[in-house]
């Protein structure tokens, strides 16, 4: 598989795979990247998802509160807000339509 067409496909679903997974409750980083990690294909690491969290918490489709860690530092767990749900909403319809749009082409063209 082409590693710049792979890299390019998941930069562009990071932002849907990180919403989609706080839709479940809030998380903390590290246990964020387990719930997405936990399906195949997505793999994404820290460097990936801890500027994104900044971005989505300053556009205030997240909330950030601290809590206790068990080792070292407070964690910073995330939430969704209402906007954030929206946001949700929206690009899952988008890739839902997409997905099924590019399954169809793929389809047609097998049949040929």
């Amino acid at each position: 598989m082409d590693n710049a067409w792979t890299a390019q496909l998941r930069k562009g679903l990071v932002e849907l795979a990180v919403l989609a997974a706080l839709n479940g409750g809030e998380a903390y980083g590290y246990q964020l990247l387990g719930r997405i990690n936990a399906f195949p294909g997505l793999n994404l690491n820290e460097p990936t998802v801890y500027p994104l969290l900044a971005r989505l918490t300053r556009a205030g489709y997240l909330t950030v509160r601290s809590g206790p860690s068990p080792h070292g530092p407070p964690r910073r767990y995330y939430c969704l807000t209402e906007s954030g749900r929206d946001r949700l909403k929206q690009m899952r319809t988008l890739w839902q339509t997409t997905n099924e749009s590019l399954t169809q082409l793929i389809q047609q063209g097998d049949e040929s």
